[in-house]
């Protein structure tokens, strides 16, 4: 059973693939699609155990890498797209601009953390312990404040969340903990921006410098006065950032080189 994609913008223009968060779905990108939408044509897959894909179970990163990377194989016309991952979907967008470089154009890669975390057995604990509730009312409001979810999204992103499984939430949670990065990183010329927002994690703040030095081609950037989710609370410089790395033009000037 493929995963599904939600496809917008015209046949034949810059592919770009985006891809979502843990707990969510592509709804999470409905604001830079309707900007990219207009001269880019852009692959919105919902990742398995989320959104319309939540009948394909969650299997690990590496699977879902191979997914996208067919999905890119099939629907890109030069089998070659833009790659643009946050949290989730950035792990996916590091792995696979590691493994499958040969369909990436270029990635952005926002919100990893590729450092050991201290104390891994207690936060494994913690996501066993949200997975049960996670769908329930007060939570998903708790964690809406927590990623400075606009108040206009909060609906979406509750139907996003309420339809990801808990089986797909627990494995994700427990294999982020541990994940490193590829060793095929090395040899890829793919070109990689890190990104992270400037109130982000510590660790995911200090992994920036750890990823744009594994790739050859690697850079970072931190985005000002925002936290994990910043597509939602910048979503106008989230998209630039995406069309500079598109067009090969300058990042915009309000990111800060990391």
């Amino acid at each position: 059973m493929a995963i599904f994609v939600q496809e917008a913008g015209p046949v034949g223009a810059p592919v770009v693939v985006l891809l979502h968060g843990v707990g969510t779905s592509g709804w999470m990108w409905t604001k830079q699609v309707s900007e990219l939408a207009a001269d880019t044509h852009v692959l919105v897959p919902d990742l398995p155990g989320h959104g319309e894909s939540n009948a394909h179970a969650w299997i690990s990163i590496a699977d879902t890498a191979r997914l996208v990377a067919e999905v890119i194989a099939a629907r890109a016309p030069e089998g070659k797209a833009h790659v643009v991952g946050l949290s989730l979907g950035g792990y996916v967008g590091v792995q696979l601009a590691a493994t499958a470089p040969e369909v990436v154009a270029s990635a952005i890669v926002s919100g990893v953390n590729v450092l050991p975390f201290p104390n891994p057995g207690r936060m494994r604990l913690m996501g066993t312990l949200i997975a049960p509730v996670m769908k329930w009312g007060p939570v998903l409001r708790a964690n809406a404040r927590a990623l400075n979810v606009p108040p206009e999204d909060i609906d979406g992103y509750q139907s996003a969340a309420r339809a990801t499984t808990r089986q797909a939430f627990r494995k994700v949670s427990d294999e982020a903990l541990g994940f490193r990065l590829p060793a095929q990183a090395k040899e890829s010329r793919c070109p990689v921006l890190a990104v992270a927002g400037e109130t982000e994690h510590d660790l995911i703040k200090r992994s920036l410098a750890e990823i744009a030095a594994a790739f050859p081609a690697g850079e970072a950037c931190l985005a000002p006065g925002v936290g994990h989710a910043w597509n939602g609370e910048k979503p106008g410089l989230f998209t630039a950032m995406i069309r500079a790395r598109i067009t090969g033009a300058p990042l915009p000037e309000e990111l800060i080189p990391a």
